[in-house]
């Protein structure tokens, strides 16, 4: 079992945390932050799980690589942190962060490069073979890049989680992918009089559907990635239902 998580509201708040910090001379960059929340989430995992479960269990502190010319980094979307009134937002960002509505309020955005290799892969793939549930790339991983030498650098940016999540899923051929969230299942119409679940659908009609880019849409990417390239399924629902989302019996399954 290799398990992943998010780290938005925490890396959120540690930015504005190094941000207003008088001792340093320049903020810590998002990659820190992401190594810094990897431990942090990993630990609350791990210790978590070692008071239930009497397997081995560890958290690893992953990298994901991505490519410096990717042309996210010219338009950043990814929302992180608290949000503020336009006039706040506007004269917190100026000249260091880029600000975007969201909603009613404003939020920063960052780049989301899209996710191209896990540096510690065979490491999670050792430990995984062993029986080890293994904890690893929160928040998507560290975002870092390879300059001319081959050697690994971080870049200011954050990868999404469920992308990221669906390469360790493919790379470490594992048997299902389970997507756990907030919602029971994949929502047609979400939020409308006329919303109704999914129970079980191909890659090509998911592919045929818009869902939203915050927060459904990645999940349904990763989805249709990892079962494209496995033929093997995908399943997407809430956490306490993670047995029966395994089963088959709840949630959205996603077939080839």
């Amino acid at each position: 079992m290799v398990i992943s998580h998010g780290n938005g509201p925490q890396v959120g708040m540690l930015a504005i945390e190094s941000a207003s910090d008088p001792s340093l001379d320049q903020p810590f960059p998002l990659d820190v932050l992401g190594a810094q929340t990897q431990g942090m989430i990993g630990y609350w995992l791990v210790q978590a799980f070692a008071n239930v479960i009497a397997r081995d269990v560890v958290a690893l502190v992953t990298q994901t690589i991505v490519d410096p010319n990717d042309p996210a980094f010219a338009t950043p979307t990814k929302f992180v942190g608290r949000g503020y009134s336009k006039e706040d937002a506007l004269r917190i960002g100026a000249g260091k962060w880029t600000m975007h509505c969201d909603g009613a309020l404003w939020r920063r955005v960052v780049a989301s490069p899209e996710p191209i290799e896990v540096v510690e892969l065979s490491t999670v793939e050792s430990l995984a073979s062993k029986g080890t549930i293994v904890v690893c790339a929160g928040g998507g991983g560290i975002p870092v890049a390879r300059d001319k030498k081959g050697h690994l650098y971080g870049v200011e940016a954050v990868i999404d989680k469920d992308l990221a999540i669906a390469l360790i899923a493919r790379d470490v051929h594992a048997d299902v992918l389970l997507l756990l969230t907030d919602v029971p299942a994949v929502f047609v119409d979400f939020g409308l009089a006329t919303q109704h679940p999914l129970k079980t659908v191909t890659v090509a009609e998911l592919r045929t559907m818009n869902f939203p880019p915050g927060s459904m849409g990645p999940k349904v990417e990763a989805a249709c990635r990892f079962v494209k390239a496995t033929g093997k399924r995908a399943v997407i629902g809430t956490f306490d239902d993670a047995p029966a989302l395994l089963n088959g019996t709840v949630g959205t399954t996603i077939l080839p």
